[in-house]
């Protein structure tokens, strides 16, 4: 197990649980102690399971797969869109549509009327257009582009997926399990690592607990690019 690792952890607030009013009982194994109300998660397990989650990615990256990162809720949006793009992979950070995974069809139908839209706006014929339609189309191409700005090139699904804060996005865990995707997740102590294939442990709300976990997995998945990944305080200033 390594000390540094494990002190970075540490430092980042990764250690600390939900009231214990708020515990999944299947996280048991993954809680070291109770402290003032607080499940104190239990680092070690932390730092084995960050290592298997990395090698399991690790794999898919080497055989040519593809990752999607998974992070809607405000602390996690920017810091999934830089670990996704730093490594060359999908995200969604804004908002989880249903059947982003389970009905990739209709996804993919949506990107293409975006891209028709884009190159018809770009065109002489668009001036043609009455105000209050390209108005309209204008706003429908801001929504699509906002929620699917991380999976436009997405053309079939992933190979494995990486989701911050599993019982937020339980729609995503979901699809991923209908279709047999594995799913590699940060488990706080409210959720339930049974439904997950490579479980992280660890605080899925604080920024920086959300950002070392995923800058470590990043520098993992880097190695296997080929590229350097960003050092831990290159993806974003961490917001307090």
């Amino acid at each position: 197990m390594s000390v540094e690792i494990m002190t970075e952890l540490l430092e980042a607030g990764v250690h600390y649980g939900h009231q214990t009013k708020r515990w999944n009982p299947r996280m048991r194994d993954y809680i070291l102690e109770e402290k003032n109300s607080i499940h104190i998660i239990d680092l070690s397990k932390t730092v084995d399971q960050l290592a298997k989650a990395g090698e399991f990615l690790s794999g898919i990256i080497a055989g040519g797969g593809k990752i999607l990162f998974v992070g809607c809720k405000k602390q996690a949006q920017e810091a999934v869109k830089e670990a996704a793009q730093a490594s060359g992979q999908f995200y969604v950070n804004q908002r989880w549509l249903g059947g982003t995974l389970t009905n990739l069809v209709t996804i993919r139908k949506s990107v293409s009327k975006l891209r028709d839209f884009e190159a018809l706006e770009k065109s002489a014929g668009f001036n043609k257009i009455n105000k209050a339609e390209a108005s309209a189309l204008r706003r429908e191409a801001t929504r699509v582009r906002k929620n699917l700005e991380g999976v436009l090139d997405m053309e079939k699904l992933p190979d494995a997926i990486v989701i911050i804060d599993t019982v937020k996005e339980s729609i995503a865990v979901a699809e991923a399990r209908r279709l047999n995707i594995p799913i590699v997740a940060i488990v706080d102590s409210n959720s339930n690592p049974e439904e997950i294939n490579y479980p992280i442990a660890g605080n899925d709300d604080a920024i920086r607990s959300i950002r070392i976990i995923l800058q470590k997995l990043v520098d993992v998945l880097a190695k296997n690019r080929g590229n350097r990944a960003p050092a831990a305080g290159e993806l974003a200033a961490v917001a307090e």
